[in-house]
C-alpha cells in the first residue's frame, strides 16, 4: 500500500512548532528544500491553512502558494494598488476543509443551484465545475489524494449553494482520516514555543 509514503516524508521533514493565537503552527522543511507551513486550531485539531514554498531558480525563497485557507492578496505598491485592483465581484475560489471532508468555497457566484454541475474527471485526476449559462468553469485537483495515491470517487463529491457562494464538499477517504489522526498525535509531541519565547523549537 502506498499510503505510508507521504506520512514517512512528513516524519522525515525537519519540523518547527509555534503556538500562537489559539493556533498550532507547524513549519516543515523537506530534504529537497521545499517548505510547507500549516496552522491548526488547537482545540479541534482542524486544519486552518496550508502553504507551500520552494526555492526559485536563483536559490532564494520563492513566494508562498496557498493550498488551504484564505488566498493571500498580492502586495502591490500604493500607486499600483490604485490602478489595478481586482473587481470585488469576481468569483473567489478557496479551500476550507472540515475534519471529515475537503471543502471549497467559491464566493460571488449568484446563479441558482440548478445552474451548476460538479463532476469528477478520473483520468485527469481533477474535479470540474460547469454552469449551464457558461458563466463559470473551473478545474481543480485534490493534492491530498495525489500525495496518498488514492483514486477520486464521484460518490464522495457533493455541492450546495447559499449566499452567492458555491460550497463543494468531498468526503475524506478512510485512509486519509487514519493518516491525519496519526499525524496529529505526532505533531502534538513536538515541543512548541509560545509566541513570547523567541525562536521556535525544532524537532
Amino acid at each position: 500500500m502506498a499510503v505510508p509514503g507521504w506520512l514517512e516524508r512528513l516524519r522525515a521533514a525537519r519540523k518547527t512548532a509555534l503556538v500562537q493565537d489559539g493556533k498550532r503552527k507547524i513549519h516543515y522543511l523537506f530534504e529537497d528544500g521545499k517548505e510547507m507551513a500549516e496552522e491548526y486550531d488547537i482545540k479541534t485539531g482542524q486544519l486552518m491553512s496550508r502553504k507551500w514554498r520552494e526555492k526559485n531558480t536563483l536559490g532564494g525563497s520563492g513566494k508562498w502558494q496557498v493550498e488551504v485557507g484564505e488566498p493571500t492578496l498580492p502586495l502591490l505598491g500604493a500607486l499600483e494598488s490604485e490602478l489595478i485592483t481586482e473587481s470585488s465581484s469576481n468569483p473567489v475560489f478557496m479551500r476550507k476543509d472540515t475534519l471529515s471532508s475537503f471543502q471549497w468555497r467559491i464566493r460571488n457566484l449568484p446563479y441558482p443551484k440548478e445552474v451548476y454541475s460538479v463532476s469528477v474527471e478520473e483520468e485527469q485526476r481533477c474535479c470540474v465545475i460547469r454552469t449551464t449559462n457558461k458563466k463559470y468553469y473551473k478545474k481543480f485537483s485534490i493534492p491530498d489524494l495525489d500525495r496518498y495515491h488514492l483514486p477520486l470517487d464521484a460518490a464522495a463529491l457533493s455541492f450546495a449553494h447559499a449566499n452567492n457562494t458555491l460550497i463543494i464538499t468531498y468526503q475524506k477517504p478512510k485512509e486519509i482520516l487514519a493518516a491525519e489522526e496519526q499525524l496529529q498525535k505526532e505533531l502534538k509531541k513536538i515541543k512548541a514555543a509560545n509566541s513570547g519565547d523567541g525562536d521556535c523549537k525544532t524537532q
